[in-house]
């Protein structure tokens, strides 16, 4: 993958916060639950599930990265938070393709521009995997 195949958002370095929203809206989900989240997700996507990132350290939190303004669109169950055009700015940390990005890493590939997590599909999986947890 050359640079030119990233989006602009994606930082040359390092990790930088971007403003959701603008150039993307992101649904987290916390630790073992987002990692399963993203486990059905691949399996439905052939493996290419889209621009992920994931936080190594802490809350150990998993960015599912979707089209900016399309999370209003879903009702989004409680385990799921929506980061997207809101009354407050809202940002995520987005890491360089390779380099020290700690403690945030893409799980999956680097973006490619234009190329998101599918919303629906995502709705779709995380409703199904938190609201159907035994209890």
């Amino acid at each position: 993958m050359t640079s030119e195949d990233l989006p602009d958002w994606v930082p040359a370095s390092g990790h930088q916060l971007r403003l959701a929203g603008i150039h993307f809206d992101a649904i987290r989900v916390r630790g073992v639950r987002g990692e399963a989240v993203l486990h059905h997700l691949a399996r439905l996507t052939d493996g290419q599930p889209g621009p992920v990132v994931r936080e190594v350290a802490g809350g150990r939190w998993t960015y599912f990265l979707i089209p900016p303004g399309t999370s209003r669109d879903y009702d989004w169950p409680p385990g799921a938070t929506c980061f997207g055009p809101a009354v407050r700015d809202q940002y995520v940390g987005v890491p360089a393709p390779d380099g020290n990005t700690y403690p945030l890493h893409w799980r999956c590939d680097p973006p490619v521009a234009g190329v998101f997590v599918d919303p629906e599909v995502l709705h779709q999986v995380i409703t199904a995997q938190l609201c159907h947890e035994p209890e």
